[in-house]
This record gives C-alpha cells, sequence and structure tokens, in this order.
C-alpha cells in the first residue's frame, strides 16, 4: 500500500490537521509522513529572498503538533520557500513519497484555467497517486470521526469504469495495491460502469446493460484473485452525477479516477471525466496520473 505519503498544506486547507492523527495513519498502512508547507518567497526588494519570519512560524506549528503524538511512524517535517509544484515535486522525490495528499477547493474549469491548479499541474508533472481532500470534509470532522477516517482512508474505494484504456489501467493500480499490501488496508471496491451517449471519441459507443454486466462480472472475478471484496452496478444517465449518486449510496472511504489529460490542452477544451469528479465531488479522490 502507500508506505511513505506527503502531505501538502498551505494551512488553509485543514490537512495541518492531520498532524493530530498521525497514530491512526499509521493504522492505514502509512510507515513515514512528512508534512510539507510551501512559504511563498519574499518579493517586496529587487531579489526574492526567503522569508525566514514566516518559515519559522510554520515550523513551530508543525512541532507543537507532531511533538504530541508517541508513535512509531516516521514523521518529518519540511518548510521550504519556492513555488508550490516545484517543491512538493523536490520534496517527494527527496523521501520518495507513494502518495501526496493535497487540499482542493470546489472550482470551476474557467477559474482553474484563470488562477491554476496546483494538483493539475502536479497531474502534468509527476506521476504519483495523489489523494485529493476538501477542506471543508476536513473541517467539518470531530477528532473520532477523523480518527476513523484516518484509519481507514482506503478501505472501500469506487471504480468508476468505462471501457476505455484509463479505466482499464485504474483497475490494473487498485489490483496492484491490492496484491502487494502487507495488510488489509484495501478490503473491498466496487465498480460502477455508467452508460450515456456523450459522443466524446475517447469512449466507446453506447452498450446494452448486459454487457456491461457481463464485462464487469470479469472484472469483478480478478480482483477477488486478489482477496478483494467485489460489488459491480451498472447505471444509465450523466456520468459525473450517477458516479456521485453511487459514492452517496454506497460504504466507501475513497473515488479512485484516472486520467492522462488533466493539466493538458485537451483539458481545457473537452474537461474529462476524472477533472469533473475532482471538481465536484466532497468524497476523497484517489488519482492515478
Amino acid at each position: 500500500m502507500f508506505e511513505r505519503v506527503l502531505i501538502a498544506t498551505d494551512f488553509s486547507d485543514g490537512l495541518h490537521r492531520l498532524a493530530n492523527f498521525v497514530s491512526s495513519l499509521a493504522l492505514a498502512g502509512i510507515k513515514q509522513i512528512v508534512f510539507l508547507h510551501v512559504v511563498p518567497l519574499w518579493e517586496k526588494g529587487i531579489i526574492p529572498q526567503v522569508d525566514s519570519e514566516k518559515v519559522e512560524q510554520a515550523q513551530t506549528r508543525f512541532k507543537e503538533v507532531v511533538g504530541t503524538n508517541p508513535t512509531d511512524i516516521e514523521v518529518k517535517i519540511e518548510v521550504q520557500s519556492g513555488k508550490p509544484v516545484e517543491t512538493i515535486l523536490k520534496v517527494a522525490k527527496t523521501y520518495q513519497s507513494q502518495l501526496i495528499v493535497l487540499g482542493s477547493q470546489s472550482r470551476s474549469v474557467l477559474t482553474e484555467k484563470l488562477v491554476g491548479s496546483t494538483m493539475a499541474e502536479l497531474s502534468r508533472q509527476s506521476k504519483i497517486p495523489f489523494l485529493v481532500l476538501r477542506p471543508q470534509l476536513i473541517a467539518a470532522y470531530t477528532s473520532e470521526e477523523l480518527t476513523l477516517r484516518c484509519q481507514h482512508l482506503f478501505r472501500s474505494l469506487l471504480l468508476p469504469y468505462n471501457g476505455t484504456q484509463a479505466a482499464n489501467r485504474l483497475v490494473q493500480q487498485v489490483k496492484d495495491l491490492a496484491q502487494h499490501q502487507s495488510g488489509r488496508f484495501i478490503q473491498q471496491c466496487k465498480l460502477c460502469w455508467v452508460l450515456e451517449n456523450t459522443g466524446r471519441r475517447d469512449i466507446p459507443k453506447k452498450i446494452l446493460p448486459q454487457q456491461a454486466n457481463e464485462t464487469l462480472s470479469q472484472i469483478k472475478a480478478d480482483l477477488e484473485g486478489v482477496n478483494l471484496q467485489v460489488e459491480t452496478e451498472v447505471r444509465e444517465g450523466h456520468s459525473v452525477t450517477e458516479i456521485l449518486e453511487a459514492a452517496a449510496m454506497a460504504d466507501i472511504s475513497a473515488i479512485a479516477v484516472s486520467s492522462a489529460t488533466i493539466g493538458k490542452l485537451q483539458e481545457w477544451l473537452v474537461s474529462s471525466f476524472a477533472a469533473e469528479v475532482l471538481r465536484h465531488s466532497w468524497y476523497p479522490v484517489l488519482f492515478f496520473p
């Protein structure tokens, strides 16, 4: 599973709160956590400089929380000045992180295009999976609820499937994680195929529900071979709407998606399914670039 995790927080996303729950995160199979905060360079002068005061404040803020957690998990604190994407990639490489945890506000395609998106830029440059969490979700959890959430980050995954190469790659990614996990961190998953006519060339033509069920049954048998409990469901309608509805009715920990276009030019022309899920889902999203 994901044993080395980088949690990147700007303190407005609430992810720094996870520093209070490192013992619970250890129960999700995590053995090393790096908490990263990137401080923008001080640019009031001619030459940008490190804002030493803000760096020290961030370090103190982390240490006060992390220091209260007696645990066997390895916890590192990194506070650096620079550009967020460059710094995240550099720190992830240094610690050989297998997963990056990010906070993401809900936003439209236009807003994302105008102001940019750290996640979109990271997905273009990195092959490391992300776990994207809504700040409002983290803020709303009580300590008891967040303890359970941290323990079961990946226990039950919803896998949207539509027969495309990206969908097959997603299934393979989850299968590999389940096959090589040291414990029972991923226990079950739900395969959901939403049949719709979109006119998009990257999605196969509409097939009959019976055909979709037969395909999902084959994938189910394959995933059960790596000791996963698997459910399948075929729906009809708008893909994003139906997947979010399926998530609401199922007992899941996160929605898993994959895309090769987020952060690229074609993403601004035709928004991908994965990008829409990331923009609109209040559930945690496990994203595979």
